[in-house]
């Protein structure tokens, strides 16, 4: 019988969610403190997409429509807790966000006006994203070596 313990990466799902031209970060409730993308755990059995479309309504009260998948960020210093691997999805809603659930609040931002300090690697995120909506390819952006 082998009784080798495996040890694997968690399952996450990050939402950049787009209302007009500014996007939804959450005020985390719960270390590590700061701003965040919404987002979270994967529940077993559930879709990535799913998972997403949860999590975003969850942490900001809001209804997302899911535009597509961005990219996965799988750096495994990316969250100081445990190694997690994000795949992070664009999406659009309307309303005025609401924190809930682990978010202590919720609000919109523009990419000249982000609140300090972003937790996680979700500075890059956004980054990378901004770069992505003002038209680089996303072969430009991310590299595979």
């Amino acid at each position: 019988m082998n009784t080798r313990k495996y040890k694997n990466p968690l399952l996450t799902v990050d939402i950049i969610i787009e209302i007009n031209t500014r996007f939804v970060l959450i005020e985390r409730r719960n270390p590590p403190l700061g701003w965040a993308l919404p987002g979270g755990f994967v529940d077993y059995g559930e879709s990535i997409e799913a998972a997403a479309i949860r999590e975003a309504r969850e942490e900001t009260t809001l209804p997302v429509s899911l535009v597509e998948q961005f990219h996965t960020y799988s750096d495994p210093q990316r969250d100081p807790r445990h190694h997690t691997v994000s795949i992070v999805f664009i999406a659009n809603a309307s309303g005025s966000p609401k924190g809930a659930d682990d978010a202590a609040r919720a609000a919109l931002f523009t990419a000249e006006e982000l609140p300090r300090p972003i937790v996680f690697d979700h500075h890059r995120i956004i980054s990378d994203y901004l770069r992505y909506r003002s038209g680089a390819l996303k072969k430009d952006i991310f590299t595979y070596n």
